[in-house]
């Protein structure tokens, strides 16, 4: 016996052990990796840790000098401002990606400052963003561009922008785009969690054991609801928003759908047990005075399933609210489709106001349930 269960035990332990080092392979596990790209993460760390919520009003201030590429496509700069906002290069034309030192004096002091390429034909081209010193003062590298020559003897300019921050402090437009795109993320798990509710708790005495599997019928009835609540917890919420947005489009709507599907299924099978699961005694109470089964369900078991119910459509609307947001992702509307759209325009402090509203959604809604909760047990 002990040699068997030496054996047994090790050979127990040899599979847990290769269960890990596959594991371990098959995720590609990089630990050093997150040391060598700490300078990349911090970036994204930083933005997320500083959400963009207020904002002032800026005020542009515009200085550009004439700069041909390549030279002797147009007339050049004859010579250079000696004082008031100005901008010097050290060469006066270049040609094509030849890079050059453009200097800014005397400009707003500390503010951010866009340098761009005006076109011979009016059009834009930014090229870098820096900011200006507590005196006005920027230097920059910049690198010619093999842009459009000139036309009409029109050369390209160099323009650049200094944007001051004035007035008082405002709510940013992405605050406001966040608090807009959480209400809908809100709501639409109010309304999903509604409507599954409404569907799931009749539903969910048809799949209750104590209630209908009895008899042939009966148990069929079990069977077919059971099964159909399994049926529809086993797909996944973004599979559904996926499917619904390429029916009806991408939007709040399909999302709707997709929770509504998933909440029925998974608050029905939370409904069924909780059926399951009550004093039978006041049920065989009421058969044994011949209550008809409609009234033995309205009054030996409603009212003790109640407080179960109230607790888990308050909980799975707290669920849902963290579901919209990935089901966001796939178009499905809200925070999460804001989320994704700031995170694929590289808009990494509108990403930062995002999550930081996510987390304090989902903290007050979980201290809500919890409290409720508490009051109904």
């Amino acid at each position: 016996m002990p040699l068997t269960r030496l054996v047994r035990n090790t050979f127990i332990t040899a599979l847990v052990i290769a269960a890990f080092v596959i594991s371990y392979r098959v995720t590609e596990a990089d630990f050093p990796r997150l040391f060598r790209d700490l300078p990349k993460g911090r970036q994204l760390l930083t933005a997320f840790l500083t959400p963009e919520l207020f904002t002032r009003d800026v005020e542009t201030r515009t200085v550009s000098i004439a700069f041909p590429i390549p030279c002797g496509a147009a007339p050049e700069e004859e010579a250079f401002p000696s004082e008031g906002p100005r901008l010097i290069t050290s060469v006066k034309c270049a040609a094509p990606l030849e890079k050059f030192t453009l200097e800014g004096f005397d400009l707003q002091p500390s503010s951010e400052v866009v340098i761009r390429w005006r076109l011979p034909d009016d059009r834009t081209m930014t090229a870098i963003r820096t900011q200006t010193d507590s005196k006005g003062y920027f230097s920059q590298e910049v690198q010619a561009r093999p842009i459009q020559a000139a036309v009409d003897g029109i050369p390209s300019r160099l323009e650049v922008d200094t944007l001051t921050p004035v007035g008082r402090l405002k709510p940013s437009q992405t605050l406001k785009d966040v608090l807009d795109n959480m209400f809908v993320t809100i709501f639409m798990a109010l309304l999903s969690t509604t409507f599954a509710t409404i569907i799931a708790a009749p539903l969910s005495f048809l799949a209750a054991g104590n209630i209908t599997r009895k008899g042939c019928l009966g148990s069929g009835v079990y069977y077919l609801f059971r099964s159909f609540f399994n049926l529809m917890r086993s797909y996944d919420p973004l599979v559904m928003a996926t499917i619904f947005g390429f029916w009806l489009s991408f939007g709040p709507f399909p999302g709707f759908l997709a929770l509504t599907v998933v909440t029925i299924a998974s608050l029905g099978k939370l409904f069924s047990e909780a059926v399951e699961n009550i004093d039978p005694g006041p049920v065989e109470a009421l058969q044994s005075v011949g209550a008809a089964p409609l009234h033995t369900v309205r009054y030996g078991v409603v009212p003790q399933v109640i407080p179960d119910f109230v607790s888990y459509i308050i909980y799975h609307w707290d669920i849902n609210v963290r579901i919209s947001t990935i089901i966001g992702f796939v178009g499905g509307g809200g925070i999460g489709y804001y989320l994704n759209l700031s995170i694929n325009d590289f808009k990494w402090n509108q990403a930062g106001t995002a999550i930081w509203a996510i987390v304090i959604v989902v903290w007050a809604m979980d201290f809500l349930s919890a409290e409720i909760r508490k009051r109904l047990s």
